[in-house]
């Protein structure tokens, strides 16, 4: 959902001065950050000299790099997150560690994974030995995040810390890969802070239903946690600046007990994401393959939707109720393993 108080908050951090964008995109800018002026904090002058640090390291579009140039955005997510002293945070992609230098003075203990080698390098040498810190130099999207992150909170008393929290300004390129990696584990996280592409934020947290945009990432969504689209930040905050404005996400992850109850949930996803495969066509036969149409339209019925209803129709609950009734009637829907669109 979207938060109330986020209309009023677009855009919540404003765009850099015209002054400053002209000066940031200028070749000289480069060589001036690098001379005289405060570092107290982690801003456009800090970011850049950073990224001079180790011989102009430039941006990997591939990667998706978008550093931010705004501290207190940093500050807004750690906020948000409730970070408190003694927290385990998660943070992936800490780039030149400027969240991750706002979460440690918070008293977190922070897990970073990046990717990239020269950036892992540079947030090592910029903490030190800090025991606050581990930098895990892996790709998010194939790292054993559980195993990680159980190790440290092992170290702690269980009765005071239970979850840890992830809190990140994630590259856009893998924003829903990363979602769908981190909500089902609900009980390793209690919450997900990220900052994402504007687009994609909304798509997963401010859908509508009968919209061109529900999809079945937004059933998965649903199922895994409850999800708030915070405010808008203007794209002119990063650098190098995306075509694109981000957004802050706030996903209260659900424990297990709080799941919607199906005999499968594999098979309850392989059923939503067969129902809009043929998104415009009634689901008495997008979901022929499942069971036959007389049996669809008597669960539909049950449920209490129509017998031509479509799946852009259905809530989470509704689709729980109907893949239970289909599942009592026909024992055959599959439950492989299925790529959330």
């Amino acid at each position: 959902m979207i938060s109330p108080a986020a209309l009023s908050l677009r855009p919540s951090f404003p765009p850099l001065s015209n002054a400053r964008q002209s000066r940031l995109r200028s070749p000289s800018f480069v060589i001036q950050a690098l001379k005289g002026g405060r570092r107290d904090e982690d801003d456009y002058h800090s970011t850049l000299k950073a990224l001079n640090s180790r011989g102009r390291i430039v941006p990997r579009k591939s990667l998706g790099q978008h550093y931010m140039l705004n501290s207190s955005i940093n500050d807004q997510l750690s906020s948000i997150a409730g970070v408190v002293e003694g927290d385990v945070v998660l943070e992936i992609g800490p780039g030149t560690g400027s969240l991750t230098n706002v979460l440690i003075n918070a008293g977190a203990t922070v897990i970073a994974i990046e990717k990239d080698p020269r950036m892992a390098l540079m947030v090592k040498e910029r903490f030190g030995c800090s025991d606050q810190l581990t930098v895990l130099q892996e790709d998010i999207t194939r790292c054993h995040i559980r195993s990680h992150v159980s190790a440290f909170l092992e170290r702690f008393d269980t009765k005071e810390l239970k979850y840890a929290k992830v809190v990140s300004n994630i590259p856009f390129n893998i924003s829903t890969d990363v979602v769908k990696q981190l909500l089902p584990m609900g009980d390793l996280f209690s919450e997900v802070i990220i900052l994402l592409q504007d687009e994609a934020a909304l798509r997963l947290a401010g859908f509508q239903l009968h919209s061109s945009e529900y999809r079945p990432i937004n059933l998965f969504v649903n199922f895994y946690s409850d999800a708030e689209y915070i405010c808008k930040v203007e794209r002119t905050n990063f650098f190098p600046q995306p075509n694109v404005d981000a957004a802050i996400v706030k996903f209260k992850l659900k424990r297990k007990s709080e799941y919607p109850q199906v005999a499968s949930k594999n098979g309850f996803f392989s059923m939503v994401n067969s129902a809009f495969n043929g998104k415009r066509k009634m689901l008495r036969k997008s979901l022929q393959h499942i069971c036959s149409a007389p049996k669809i339209e008597d669960a539909l019925r049950a449920v209490g939707l129509q017998e031509t209803a479509r799946p852009q129709e259905l809530t989470l609950e509704e689709f729980v109720r109907l893949y239970n009734l289909l599942s009592k009637t026909d024992q055959s829907i599959p439950e492989s393993v299925i790529q959330i669109q």
